[in-house]
C-alpha cells in the first residue's frame, strides 16, 4: 500500500507552531484592549466611585449624559475644535506634500522637517504652545507689540483658546497627512499628468482633474483619520488649558476624564466613553458610505 503524503499534518504542525509564537503578543494585545472594553461598558451600567460596592442602575447613565448641560458644552467646544482642525489639516497636508513631491536640493532635510513635529509628545506642544501664545510674556504677543498692534488673551481668552488649541494640533498633526499624500503622489504615474499637459491643461487644471482624482481615497481617508484624532482630543488641552478659561477648552474627553478621576464618577465617565465610541463609529461609517455612494470611492 502507498503511503499518504504526510502534508496535512506538517500544515498543521506549521500552524501550530505559527500560533505558538503569535500567542503571548495576541493574548496581551487583546487583554489591553477587549477586557477594558468590556470592564468599562458593565461600569457604564453601574454607580460606583472605586471604593464602595458598585450599584447596578442599568442604563441611567446614559440617560443622564443625554441630558447633561455640561456635557454637551463639551460635545459644542469638540464639534467646533473638529470644524477647525479637519478641514485645516487635510488641506495644508496636501498643500505640503505637493510642495515637497519635487526635485530639489535638500529635499530629504525639508521632509524631515515637515514630520518632526509629529514626533514631539504633547507635554512638549503644550509647552510650546504655552510659551508662544502668553499674554504676558509670549512670543506672538511680543511680535505684536512691535508691529503696533493690540496684544491678545490667546489661551487666556474664552474665544481665542480654542482657536490656538487648533493651531497647535495642526503645527503637529500637518505631518501626518502630509506623509500620507506624499507616499500617494509618488505613486501616480507622471504620464497622466505628462498627457494632459500635452493635450494644454495649465498645472492648476492638471491637478485639480488629474491628480486629485486619483487622491480621492487618500483625502477620505486622511479626513475619516483626523475627525477620530479631533473627537478624541485631550493631551493638548491637558498640557494648556485644563478645560479653562471658563471651560471654553473642555472637549468630551477631557470631560469625561474629570468625571472619572477627578470627581470619582467612574460608572458615568465610562458611559460617556461608549457614547463617544458609538458617536465615532456612526460618523466614521456615514463618510464611507456617502462616499462610495455619491463617487464610488473605496478608502477601505
Amino acid at each position: 500500500h502507498a503511503r499518504r503524503p504526510a502534508r496535512p499534518r506538517r500544515s498543521l504542525r506549521l500552524n501550530l507552531e505559527g500560533w505558538a509564537f503569535v500567542a503571548p503578543a495576541t493574548i496581551v494585545v487583546l487583554g489591553l484592549t477587549l477586557f477594558p472594553a468590556g470592564w468599562s461598558f458593565v461600569l457604564s451600567l453601574q454607580r460606583w466611585n472605586g471604593f464602595s460596592d458598585p450599584e447596578w442602575i442599568g442604563t441611567r447613565n446614559y440617560a443622564y449624559a443625554v441630558t447633561d448641560p455640561d456635557l454637551g458644552g463639551a460635545v459644542l467646544h469638540t464639534v467646533v475644535y473638529t470644524a477647525l482642525f479637519v478641514p485645516s489639516s487635510v488641506l495644508l497636508g496636501l498643500l505640503l506634500a505637493t510642495a515637497l513631491n519635487r526635485r530639489i536640493r535638500f529635499i530629504g532635510i525639508y521632509r524631515t522637517a515637515i514630520f518632526a513635529p509629529f514626533v514631539a509628545s504633547a507635554a512638549a506642544t503644550g509647552i510650546l504652545a504655552s510659551y508662544l501664545f502668553s499674554p504676558q510674556f509670549g512670543l506672538i504677543n511680543n511680535i505684536l507689540r512691535r508691529l503696533g498692534l493690540p496684544p491678545q488673551g490667546w489661551l487666556e481668552d474664552p474665544h481665542q483658546a480654542m482657536v490656538v488649541i487648533a493651531i497647535m494640533s495642526l503645527w503637529g498633526s500637518a505631518a501626518f497627512t502630509t506623509v500620507i499624500f506624499l507616499a500617494a503622489l509618488q505613486d501616480i504615474p507622471g504620464e497622466l499628468v505628462e498627457a494632459a499637459r500635452i493635450d494644454g491643461a495649465t498645472s492648476g487644471q492638471a491637478f485639480r482633474n488629474v491628480v486629485v482624482p486619483q487622491l480621492a481615497p487618500v483625502i477620505v481617508f486622511a479626513t475619516i483619520w483626523q475627525v477620530i484624532q479631533s473627537l478624541q482630543l485631550f493631551d493638548l488641552v491637558y498640557t494648556t488649558t485644563r478645560g479653562g478659561p471658563l471651560n471654553a477648552t473642555e472637549t468630551v474627553v477631557y470631560y469625561l476624564w474629570n468625571a472619572a478621576f477627578r470627581n470619582t464618577q467612574f460608572g458615568y465617565g465610562s458611559a460617556v466613553a461608549w457614547t463617544l465610541f458609538l458617536v465615532t463609529l456612526v460618523i466614521t461609517l456615514a463618510i464611507v458610505l456617502v462616499t462610495r455612494r455619491s463617487s464610488k470611492i473605496e478608502a477601505f
